[in-house]
């Protein structure tokens, strides 16, 4: 598919394409959007940055415009992205009036929704929390709802997404069309595709555990305590929009404080801030009021602002494929960037598994087991399973005699009556005799030099009074 024109798609929808400047599909574009137009499932991944909102999008749009009873909904793990997808389908809307959209996510108000929704909005696009509150309250309706979309799944799962999931998909017509689409596919999103997908399309373009080939990755090994003197050395050095991704959302308002009074144009995003807050800081950011943006995780995914050219990890995230998605953040839409990664010796483990995400062949020869013989099997000879008589023939192996066995151990055994410390049980006398130091009677008791002071021995302890220890092995009363 070489462009938009030859699939077929009302006029509308080609206007606002055209608009938009969407000529030439991306790969990812180029598999999904056909397939779907058939009205098949698709369980799609590719790279971050290679045009996934549009290739589910596009189809989506299609269907509804040729289906005016029919009804759609997006869900995205994060506020950010359902914001930045419902942006991008009423930019494909080009203000059209016969398809209204509601944005349902946290952090709005809810009167704000409620009217949205009143006003018959046949696109849904919001987080699974939100989504469920309406649903709840009565507010939202899906029983015409048959094209469904689940964007970043993994992501969703990730933050424990999936049971609010299984509550929204209960109320989806049995007969719909589902697009799920995932950076990754572990075991998990498998399984969900086969629990809500009808022999889906399998469509992948590129690695998803590898970075694009256009982002240059720059390796910095320090200490802790040269971090912020290096950020602020990379800050001077490079010119253009930069984000820095932080591990805590304390650390990112510090470090935004910090660069701030270094003369550096920066502001912080993370969870902590209200929705109007994130929608301020992204907005100052894109119009470039703020040169540095430091962000936790919850920019990783989906933020789509074209002029960041450098990605800097001052920490580096907990689970290594988050590192695919924050450098992703940069060399989008075909241009170039740069990402640059800061590496303390606490930060070994984490680097080396992320390493091993983006090369998973140097793992697999690592871990692959040796071809020769083990130190442990070395000059041991091969083993011979026994066989007992009765149970099989071995050949050149004679079966097992027990009671041979038990002749040669009583060979050299003593006599009973020789084994001190057990009873003849004969002549029923006890053999063993008690020495000297099992006598209590005999032995000195003082045992003030010994730590034993104020022990009872089992005898009883006076009540009230100083306790003092005599050498009758009594407590007195002082």
């Amino acid at each position: 598919m070489k462009n938009f024109n030859a699939l077929g798609l009302p006029q509308p929808l080609l206007a606002a394409l055209g608009k938009m400047q969407f000529t030439t599909p991306t790969p990812i574009q180029a598999q999904a959007i056909p397939t779907a137009l058939e009205g098949r499932d698709i369980l799609g991944s590719a790279q971050t940055g290679t045009g996934k909102t549009a290739a589910f999008a596009i189809p989506m749009l299609a269907h509804l415009m040729n289906n005016p009873q029919s009804g759609a909904i997006v869900m995205t793990p994060t506020r950010e992205l359902a914001a930045q997808v419902a942006e991008a389908i009423n930019q494909m809307l080009d203000g059209s009036r016969q398809i209204k959209t509601a944005l349902l996510i946290g952090g709005q108000s809810m009167g704000r929704q409620h009217q949205q929704l009143r006003n018959r909005a046949r696109i849904i696009v919001g987080t699974p929390g939100r989504i469920n509150d309406h649903l709840q309250q009565g507010s939202l309706k899906l029983h015409a709802t048959d094209f469904l979309v689940l964007d970043e799944t993994d992501r969703m799962l990730d933050m424990g997404f999936d049971v609010q999931i299984e509550r929204i998909v209960r109320k989806l017509p049995e007969q719909r069309q589902t697009l799920l689409f995932s950076a990754t596919l572990p075991a998990r999103i498998v399984k969900m595709a086969e629990k809500y997908q009808k022999n889906p399309e399998r469509i992948a373009v590129g690695s998803t555990h590898t970075p694009i080939e256009r982002i240059r990755q720059e390796l910095v090994h320090l200490s802790t305590a040269d971090k912020y003197s290096r950020l602020l050395t990379h800050l001077e050095q490079r010119k253009g929009s930069i984000i820095v991704f932080v591990r805590t959302k304390r650390g990112a308002d510090r470090l935004a404080g910090k660069l701030n009074k270094a003369q550096f144009s920066a502001d912080a995003i993370h969870g902590n801030l209200s929705q109007n807050q994130r929608n301020r800081v992204i907005q100052s950011f894109r119009d470039k009021r703020h040169r540095v943006m430091v962000a936790t995780d919850v920019a990783a995914r989906g933020l789509d602002i074209p002029h960041i050219e450098h990605v800097i990890n001052y920490d580096l995230p907990q689970c290594p494929e988050d590192y695919i998605h924050r450098i992703g953040r940069t060399a989008r839409a075909g241009a170039e960037g740069e990402a640059v990664c800061f590496i303390t010796p606490e930060d070994n483990k984490l680097w080396r598994d992320i390493h091993f995400l983006m090369n998973p062949k140097e793992k697999s020869e690592r871990t692959a087991p040796p071809t020769g013989k083990s130190r442990k099997a070395r000059g041991k000879k091969p083993y011979k399973p026994y066989v007992a008589k009765g149970e099989g023939d071995a050949p050149g192996k004679k079966p097992f005699d027990r009671s041979k066995k038990k002749r040669r151990f009583e060979k050299d055994r003593p006599a009973r009556a020789e084994r001190n410390g057990r009873n003849d049980r004969d002549n029923g006398n006890a053999s063993f005799e008690r020495s000297d130091r099992f006598d209590r009677a005999n032995r000195q008791d003082d045992r003030s030099g010994r730590g034993n002071k104020g022990r009872s021995f089992g005898k009883s302890k006076p009540q009230g009074g100083k306790r003092r220890f005599n050498g009758d092995n009594r407590y007195d009363a002082a």
